[in-house]
């Protein structure tokens, strides 16, 4: 059976979408680059705005216009409004989130055990989902309760992955696959979840987020590790000597989400402006270069001039090497839903352009400061460019979008190269020597 996989969101919805990649593959059947010509396809959507909503019905809609196959949803939107998901084109399979761990072997009317039996070796998602970097799901569900936030109702409370089950599936993405071309397995995993820095509070022996990071440096051969989103209120100081080991991607990415007091409170975000500035100091003390990107929310309700103003300054203030800005976005059943003095949306947009702005200034400012020095790039891209060769493009470990030219396809390897000059949104560099192994 040939199966399209595609995916809407976060990077754990990444993760589960490169699950089902290796277990299907796992299981005999193959996996393609588009819809046409599938038998099967599965979409993880999203509801986190309105705009991932109306995507994630885009992305379903295309693929029953392009194939005459059957179509299984999951993920938050689908979960939360399963009869509009069922309504659509071709749909015949709506898996809540609580099923979709087992969403495969469901579907292929499998044994569960069929995929305990060993570690399944990772299988890329072919197509515009092919990655170099491996993400591994290590939790699941949240028990904050951010007023915008509809996640926590669609993925339930927080739980955390076995230590060794996250251990096998790091081993299993390392391991090259026979005909995948490179000869290597995945250089970079990274360890995602809802609420990530969380895990460990449900398992036995206290264990804590800093005691999975150490145990994948010390028991993978991983050449990277990258974190993905953590929430301030669950870091110390002392976590950050973990970064003593080179292989930690200097790449914190913690979401602010408004740099106003007044407005965390409405939000009911567990941080201040200070202890995020200070958080925010403790991280850069220890880990020389560390890249500190953020998400922030404009137009929240009661948001005045004034909070906005104070938000933009304390954004301005830290110098982020870069983020995301949400025009807040009323998502069903949630408390900031049902406030007053709710935003118009022509402000919100104003307010998100502003925001922007304050952000692109300390991202190049951030990127300036690399100018002249060499750092590892793994080359997730490469596209022929006739006289130059090949065009490169990839990622420094703190997260420095990098271009180059080679005279052969690179993809998946890890070249050190001195970046010489901004371009785009990212710098252009000089590969410097052979591939680092």
């Amino acid at each position: 059976m040939k199966i399209y996989l595609d995916t809407i969101g976060c990077r754990l919805n990444q993760a589960e979408i490169e699950s089902y990649s290796r277990q299907f593959y796992a299981a005999g059947h193959i996996l393609i680059p588009t819809p046409e010509g599938a038998d099967l396809v599965v979409v993880n959507t999203c509801a986190v705005t309105a705009a991932a909503v109306s995507d994630s019905r885009q992305k379903i809609r295309q693929a029953a216009s392009t194939s005459p196959a059957e179509i299984a949803v999951t993920g938050c939107w689908s979960t939360l409004d399963p009869q509009s998901a069922a309504s659509l084109p071709r749909v015949s399979h709506v898996i809540p989130n609580p099923q979709k761990d087992s969403l495969v072997t469901d579907l292929l009317h499998l044994p569960q055990e069929i995929f305990d039996l060993e570690p399944v070796r990772r299988h890329a998602v072919p197509g515009a989902r092919l990655r170099t970097r491996a993400f591994i799901k290590v939790q699941d569900g949240c028990d904050n309760h951010c007023t915008f936030c509809v996640t926590r109702l669609a993925r339930g409370a927080g739980r955390s992955r076995p230590l060794e089950d996250v251990l096998a599936d790091i081993r299993a993405a390392l391991r090259s696959n026979p005909g995948e071309g490179d000869g290597h397995g995945a250089q970079e995993v990274v360890i995602t979840g809802v609420h990530l820095g969380s895990w460990g509070a449900d398992l036995p022996a206290g264990l804590h987020l800093r005691h999975l990071v150490k145990a994948i440096l010390e028991e993978t051969d991983a050449p990277r590790l990258r974190l993905s989103s953590l929430e301030p209120w669950d870091l110390e100081a002392e976590f950050f000597s973990l970064w003593e080991n080179p292989r930690l991607c200097r790449h914190l990415h913690l979401p602010l989400q408004s740099g106003c007091p007044a407005t965390l409170r409405r939000m009911r975000r567990k941080t201040t402006p200070g202890s995020f500035a200070e958080l925010v100091a403790a991280a850069r003390a220890a880990i020389p270069g560390v890249a500190i990107t953020t998400d922030v929310i404009v137009g929240f309700p009661g948001e005045d001039e004034a909070e906005f103003s104070e938000s933009l300054a304390f954004v301005r203030q830290i110098g982020f090497a870069g983020g995301h800005v949400f025009s807040y976005s009323a998502r069903p059943a949630t408390p900031a839903a049902r406030m007053h003095s709710q935003v118009p949306h022509e402000l919100r947009k104003e307010r998100s352009q502003r925001m922007r702005s304050v952000l692109a200034e300390a991202t190049t400012s951030y990127q300036s400061s690399f100018l002249g020095a060499v750092l590892p790039v793994l080359w997730e891209s490469t596209t022929a460019l006739g006289p130059h060769g090949w065009r490169l493009s990839g990622l420094t470990d703190n997260y420095l979008r990098v271009t180059a030219s080679a005279p052969r396809q690179m993809w998946n390897q890890i070249t050190p190269v001195r970046l010489s000059a901004l371009e785009g949104d990212g710098l252009r560099g000089q590969i410097e020597s052979p591939t680092v192994e």
